[in-house]
């Protein structure tokens, strides 16, 4: 192959793959920017549920953003629904660990308790 038509080609090939990079980087942009202002609404609803400091809520909203990325990196990953179950509950753990360092005793308590009747509430609606 000609030196000329090589350049050519890894032109476009360059081309195309930065292309598809902008394209990745606009998308998880996007689902970042949907994500922090879904956490942002979810810690001012407990704020109110639970009385927060505008501290305690930025850390709750930093605590939602993070926790839902690894939750959903979980359930969509490829592993037997037993992995994915038990990687989830822990995940869980370590959640409700990083609450307690900044949660009053009686508002982590409250906090687990409307959790988990959550689901219940949406499966009767």
């Amino acid at each position: 192959m000609e030196l000329n038509k090589r350049l050519q080609l890894l032109g476009y090939s360059s081309i195309l793959v930065g292309g598809f990079i902008l394209a990745n980087i606009y998308i998880h942009h996007k689902n970042s920017r949907d994500i922090k202002d879904i956490a942002r609404e979810i810690a001012l609803e407990w704020k109110d549920k639970l009385g927060l400091s505008e501290e305690q809520c930025k850390k709750l909203e930093a605590n939602i953003i993070e926790f839902t990325i690894l939750k959903n990196e979980i359930i969509n990953s490829k592993r037997s629904q037993k992995f994915v179950i038990r990687d989830l509950q822990e995940t869980q753990k370590r959640e409700h660990l990083k609450l307690k360092k900044f949660l009053t005793n009686a508002q982590f308590t409250a906090y687990v308790g409307v959790s988990k009747k959550i689901p219940n509430i949406l499966m009767d609606a």
